[in-house]
């Protein structure tokens, strides 16, 4: 035995030694002066590989390969490898690895990506979510993380990035002063969870099915390989993590008091659809505790509902330094030691930070932590890169990966920067447009002003945060300016969008000039990452300094039309612009990415026209009353509490979720719709299973009851909207219809007002028509969360569907059957 053990340390040995030499000078020869050296596990060609390591045995099943290369690690390998910053084990030929990488709307500066060390500078650069978001097209949100994941891929193969990231965000935008409320979809649940869906799917490119789980037909039964990742996408932060820094409350040790009614309906189904639909391979847990328990320690959360509930197959990480906030902020834990076993016995499986790489070995000789949960955790995490091709050896080989031949021609791509622009133009909402002052003519604009803080704005304002460095980009001034020839800019503001300073009254005075000598005036106002952003929350809703002064100012003294632009990732209360008559369009702009200046150019000079709408209510400034410790979604009016997001908010808001305009006109009309529908108690008891059962993807036969006047229902219980949708205006444009619905009693007894079941996009030709086809999933999404957390079958009685804001409905009646 002890000659078997010698003979296959020897092997072992010799197979890392062959391994780095083939790794480097295969790599050496190739690379360019000052690039950095590649390596990958399993490359090289030395007899009998699998023989000493199965794991680079490409015929076996992932997780038996995964099982074996955690049984070559000793205890004090595995506690290293529990962190994000992996260092080199040579014991198996494993190359330093960095798991942190991050792709909110581009492949993004990380300690992952490096765009200073190699040939690729720059990738393309996206709006922020929150702008996307407003674009309610589908499709947008799967090609721009399509384009990511090239991107990224690429980077990977040219040694400047890795192959896990960290996005996307799909926390719900609760409270308008949140500094992160940018990196969001917004407010509602339903179009949150429709984003990670598409998101992640676009990052992962699972190409053998389609949108809906579906096999797709299109690609050959021997190219399947559901196992493979093109990247791998992390859905953050959860759950109910919405506070940074809010006066004296930050996000550590913030205690998120949430009702159970809450989780169900408005912070967890993002995270679900994102396992479930979305298949994440990767699941970020939160710094703050929920009810008392932090995120990551929290074993019902991770282990019992992610895993268990949802069954989610991917790792799970922490949002950096959480596993240390357990002990040093929220006390929690005693002392690290016990921080960490608690992490990895409730799910966590990878820590970003350095605890578990410190003190792991520690926790499982004082008793408070067994090995299996390390293996474990482990397993799952090396799981993801198995999948991702990293044990495949050099991606160059086409039996290693086929996305190994994308290179530094594969980023900032022209159709890559052009989705950038679609993006941008997309996503941009129309607040107001007094007798359709916009579209300009190019022909009566003689002379133009671009002013504001944020119109010649430095590239952050533009990006926003968690970004990379863009292809290039333009900012409003600079692509207005080549619209009309006699173009004069000036900040009109002392320090940017803080726009204070001694000296403000001479710059307001300044930019006046210049609007009373113009043809019309482009106002660029709102904030950037100085006044919102991770670490930093709001605490006004007002524009920043003397920004309202300056609006105020140049709407008194202009010659023209005065089109004032917002800049920001959260509301704004601008009441005192809305209903000045002098100034006669308002556009939100979010943080555009790099095509921002371009799209919003095309915009005012008709070249495009504006169809997105908002994806979160904007308040007025006395909501900033209301603590954001307060995580109750729906109203008390005993303590005269307004509820939070368009579902349940009784106030009056100054830009409702949802709300946008266009330069043509739309009208809609229900072509198709059920009136009603009849249940019988096997459908009832069979969508209480649906919505609570461990398996999502159950196959049973089930139907609903109908008769010959009613539609009929499979195991989906799907219902059919046929919408009928025109454009009677004189010029193209997108129509974006979002299709709501309301309880019996709606706005009581805890139900939303009405809530997001629908929303498509179309584009449609002057006096164009077409049908649009909604399905919503009666038992999903017309069911109804009680205070216990758990669902309710719909209510008997009358639902009614809405069109957006316009005045067209559709009741439809439910009616138990007796049997």
């Amino acid at each position: 035995m002890a000659m078997v053990l010698e003979a296959l340390s020897c092997a072992r040995i010799a197979f890392v030694i062959a391994v780095m030499v083939t790794t480097i000078s295969a790599s050496a020869s190739e690379a360019a002066p000052g690039e950095a050296v590649t390596q990958y596990p399993c490359q090289g060609h030395v007899q009998d590989i699998t023989q000493v390591y199965p794991f680079c045995d490409k015929r076996l099943p992932i997780d038996e390969r995964v099982r074996d290369f955690v049984s070559h690690l000793s205890l004090e390998e595995k506690e290293k490898l529990l962190v994000n910053t992996n260092s080199e084990t040579t014991s198996v030929g494993l190359p330093a690895y960095e798991w942190w990488g991050e792709a909110l709307h581009g492949v993004a500066k990380s300690p992952a990506v490096h765009f200073g060390k190699g040939p690729i500078k720059g990738a393309t650069s996206f709006p922020q979510p929150i702008l996307t978001a407003a674009s309610f097209n589908k499709m947008l949100f799967k090609k721009i993380a399509q384009v990511i994941s090239t991107e990224a891929r690429a980077m990977y193969n040219e040694n400047q990035a890795g192959l896990t990231y960290w996005a996307p965000n799909i926390n719900i935008f609760r409270d308008p002063r949140w500094g992160r409320g940018q990196e969001t979809p917004g407010e509602d649940p339903y179009l949150t969870s429709i984003y990670a869906e598409y998101f992640v799917r676009g990052m992962q490119e699972d190409e053998f099915e389609d949108m809906h789980g579906r096999q797709n037909s299109s690609v050959k039964a021997s190219d399947k390989d559901p196992e493979k990742l093109k990247v791998s996408a992390c859905c953050k932060h959860f759950t109910a993590y919405d506070l940074d820094q809010w006066y004296k409350v930050d996000r550590f040790d913030f205690d998120a008091k949430v009702t159970k009614q809450d989780l169900l309906d408005t912070y967890n189904p993002p995270f679900q659809s994102c396992v479930e639909k979305g298949k994440a391979s990767a699941l970020m847990c939160s710094y703050n505790r929920i009810n008392g328990v932090p995120s990551c320690a929290d074993y019902s959360f991770l282990t019992e509902l992610v895993r268990g509930t949802w069954g989610f197959d991917g790792y799970i990480v922490s949002d950096c330094d959480a596993v240390q906030v357990m002990y040093a902020n929220s006390k929690f834990a005693e002392n690290p030691q016990q921080a960490i076993a608690y992490a990895l016995q409730a799910g966590m499986d990878l820590n970003c930070g350095d605890t578990a790489s410190k003190f792991t070995l520690e926790a499982v000789k004082e008793g408070l932590l067994d090995i299996s949960f390390i293996d474990a955790a482990l397993q799952n995490s090396f799981k993801v890169l198995f999948r991702l091709g990293y044990f495949d050896g050099n991606p160059e080989d086409p039996e290693s990966s086929k996305y190994g031949k994308l290179d530094r021609n594969d980023v900032c791509k022209q159709e890559h920067q052009d989705l950038a622009l679609e993006a941008a133009v997309q996503g941009i909402v129309l607040l107001k447009n007094d007798k359709d002052t916009l579209p300009f003519s190019r022909l009566n604009i003689r002379k133009l002003a671009v002013l504001g803080p944020n119109a010649d704005d430095t590239i952050a304002t533009m990006l926003g945060n968690y970004a990379g460095e863009p292809c290039n980009y333009f900012t409003p001034y600079k692509a207005l300016a080549s619209y009309v020839e006699t173009t004069t800019y000036h900040p009109g503001c002392v320090n940017g969008t803080f726009c204070d300073g001694n000296n403000w009254i001479e710059y307001i005075q300044r930019a006046s000039e210049m609007a009373v000598e113009a043809d019309a005036v482009i106002l660029v106002m709102g904030l950037g990452q100085v006044q919102e952003r991770e670490s930093f929350d709001r605490t006004s809703l007002r524009l920043p300094g003397k920004q309202e002064e300056l609006v105020k100012t140049i709407s008194r003294v202009a010659r023209g039309p005065v089109i004032l632009i917002l800049m920001n990732g959260g509301p704004l209360d601008i009441n005192f612009a809305k209903y000045d008559s002098r100034i006669k369009s308002i556009l939100w702009i979010g943080y555009p990415g790099q095509a921002g200046g371009e799209a919003l150019a095309q915009i005012i000079f008709g070249e495009r026209n504006p169809g997105g709408k908002l994806p979160v209510s904007w308040y007025p400034e006395f909501y900033t009353r209301i603590p954001m410790t307060e995580m109750s979604m729906r109203p008390d009016i005993h303590i005269g509490y307004p509820g939070r997001s368009y579902r349940f908010y009784t106030g009056e808001p100054i830009y409702k979720f949802g709300d946008g305009l266009s330069y043509t006109k739309f009208t809609f009309l229900f072509e198709s719709a059920p009136l009603t529908l009849i249940s019988s108690s096997k459908s009832r008891l069979f969508c209480s299973w649906l919505l609570e059962r461990r398996n999502p993807t159950s196959t049973s036969t089930t139907k609903m009851t109908s008769d010959a006047d009613h539609i009929p229902f499979d195991e989906n219980m799907e219902i059919e909207f046929e919408v009928r949708v025109k454009n009677e205006g004189p010029v193209f444009g997108s129509s974006v219809m979002l299709l709501y619905h309301a309880h019996p009693y709606a706005g009581l007894f805890g139900k939303p007002i009405k809530q997001l079941v629908g929303f498509e996009r179309v584009d449609l030709e002057s006096m164009e028509e077409q049908k649009v086809v909604f399905k919503v999933d009666l038992c999903r999404q017309l069911s109804f969360a009680g205070v216990d957390g758990t669902w309710f079958f719909p209510e008997e009685g009358m639902h009614t569907f809405s069109l957006g804001d316009y005045e067209v409905t559709h009741p439809m009646q439910i009616t138990y059957a007796k049997n």
